[in-house]
């Protein structure tokens, strides 16, 4: 069996072991043989590809980023895509089934090619952890880590200094990343998309924990809108395929935090280095599983579905269910880490 594998969207720590694990299950448990598309549709609609095998994927799923390169070319937008032009280039490599690691955007295109009765199988991919049908994605522990990692050193530098500290991480519609990462470093407010919180509250917060002789912490999601706004703050403007860059709320709420309670504040952007480097062994580990089930479901022929972590244990579900809905943060598990504010 001749098996194409691809990620595609944004890289993510775990990438390169879901590569290795679905290589080394096809070709140890079902005799598949893989062909790996580089910079994910592109590579698969332009006849870029490398061939996998064992020896090509010992020791990588340490390694961060993806050895396959990735872009966000969408199946259905290039020249020589749509489904006509994907079934023409699963026969040209005579491919019995592609195997699609992404993450919203990969996924709904699978779909459109799935329900067209194409081969395809996916694997759900993003460090925000708001894909629907799984309980966690991989990459989103590591995003944690190194957030709470870079968040422990702002502290010692806050608390030298007597200063308040923002610090702003990725969450463009969900705050999963600033909600862990918050609770795990000890934050005195944090700020996501899913709440709005008014400015006086946040300076309540700041000065709550400056008055008990603490150096205030906040986190806040890029996505974070404060009450007095309507829309997320995009100063950078839109990447070239139309979506809005965010970043810079931290650098916005500094200084009115400073203005309103007179502590000297200061804000730093971690951006891309929360999804760089190597994965947590956790996310190792979890997208190793993932990529072995996704070659049991080509074995199976069960395609239009994906792979999913419910529990402890890996599920085969459809793929709508990663794009039903947004996973957010419900209200229950912001007030549970509310009480720690302050």
């Amino acid at each position: 069996m001749r098996v194409g594998i691809m990620t595609s969207g944004g890289d993510c720590p775990g990438l390169n072991a879901v590569i290795r694990g679905a290589v080394l299950n096809g070709i140890k448990s079902h005799d598949q043989e893989y062909l790996g598309f580089l910079d994910g549709w592109r590579g698969l609609l332009q006849g870029e590809f490398m061939n996998l095998e064992r020896s090509m994927v010992r020791g990588i799923s340490k390694q961060g980023g993806t050895i396959l390169g990735t872009s966000r070319t969408h199946p259905f937008d290039h020249p020589e895509g749509g489904v006509d032009g994907v079934a023409a280039a699963l026969d040209r490599h005579q491919l019995d089934g592609l195997v699609a690691i992404g993450g919203e955007g990969t996924l709904a295109g699978a779909k459109r090619l799935a329900d067209a009765g194409l081969p395809i199988v996916g694997v759900p991919k993003t460090i925000d952890n708001d894909l629907g049908g799984t309980d966690y994605t991989f990459g989103f522990d590591t995003a944690v880590q190194t957030g709470t990692e870079a968040i422990d050193r702002l502290r010692t530098t806050g608390e030298s200094h007597h200063r308040c500290m923002v610090a702003e991480v990725m969450g463009r519609h969900a705050g999963w990343i600033a909600l862990h990462t918050g609770m795990a470093a000890g934050a005195h407010a944090v700020l996501i998309p899913e709440q709005k919180v008014t400015m006086a509250q946040i300076a309540e917060w700041v000065g709550d924990a400056e008055d008990r002789g603490r150096a205030p912490l906040v986190v806040v999601a890029e996505g974070f809108v404060p009450e007095d706004a309507e829309e997320v703050h995009t100063p950078l403007g839109l990447d070239r395929h139309g979506r809005k860059r965010l970043g810079g709320i931290g650098d916005r709420l500094a200084p009115l935090i400073e203005d309103m309670t007179g502590i000297e504040t200061r804000c730093t952007t971690l951006g891309h280095i929360q999804r760089g480097g190597t994965p947590t062994a956790f996310d190792r580990v979890l997208a190793t599983r993932m990529g072995m089930g996704a070659a049991d479901m080509v074995a199976d022929g069960d395609w239009g579905r994906m792979v999913a972590l419910t529990g402890t244990d890996i599920h085969r579900v459809p793929l709508e269910a990663a794009l039903e809905s947004l996973k957010t943060v419900p209200q229950h598990r912001y007030d549970e880490a509310a009480l720690l504010f302050g």
